[in-house]
């Protein structure tokens, strides 16, 4: 069972479905809600960079980044909603704000000849994945690992890049 109350003093806790009455549309409009505030009407920055959006395609009037971080699947017009991401709506904010934090894991991937930044919350089970773009930095895709093996995969993946960009001295080179 998930608590809906985060181990990290920074994160706010979950945006539970139940809270909504169970209701789809209510909570839906919640969640989208937390996005706008986050990433519409804040200016966010990553490390120096402004942090902008995917807008296109638009669904159901809804950004393409907020779709990413809600929902899951390959084709962009089958992305189904993922509850778990849902619930998750407020995290990636705060974790871009507290990107140095110590309790967070953060590499880079070369992905489709494009830079990922990963941001890996363990205590939390969740991964940020940010899309590195001339001038700014885009919320590329957000979500709960759910089983072990893949945790410890994205762990393993952070322990190879810090072998990668660590001097024999120790110092990031």
């Amino acid at each position: 069972m998930v608590s809906a109350v985060s181990m990290i003093k920074w994160l706010p806790g979950l945006l539970l479905f139940k809270d909504s009455g169970n209701d789809w549309e209510k909570y839906f409009e919640k969640v989208y809600a937390q996005f706008k505030a986050d990433f519409i009407d804040k200016r966010l920055s990553y490390r120096g960079q402004k942090v902008g959006l995917k807008q296109n395609p638009l669904s159901k009037g809804k950004e393409a980044t907020f779709w990413h971080l809600i929902s899951e699947g390959k084709i962009e017009e089958e992305r189904t909603p993922d509850l778990r991401r849902c619930e998750r709506i407020g995290w990636p904010a705060p974790i871009i704000e507290n990107c140095d934090d110590s309790c967070l894991k953060v590499w880079v991937e070369t992905i489709k000849n494009e830079d990922r930044i990963h941001l890996l919350c363990p205590q939390e089970r969740y991964l940020l994945v940010l899309a590195v773009r001339r001038g700014y930095i885009l919320p590329w895709t957000a979500f709960y690992i759910k089983y072990d093996h893949q945790l410890e995969k994205k762990l393993k993946k952070y322990e190879q890049y810090k072998k990668l960009t660590t001097s024999p001295l120790g110092t990031a080179s």
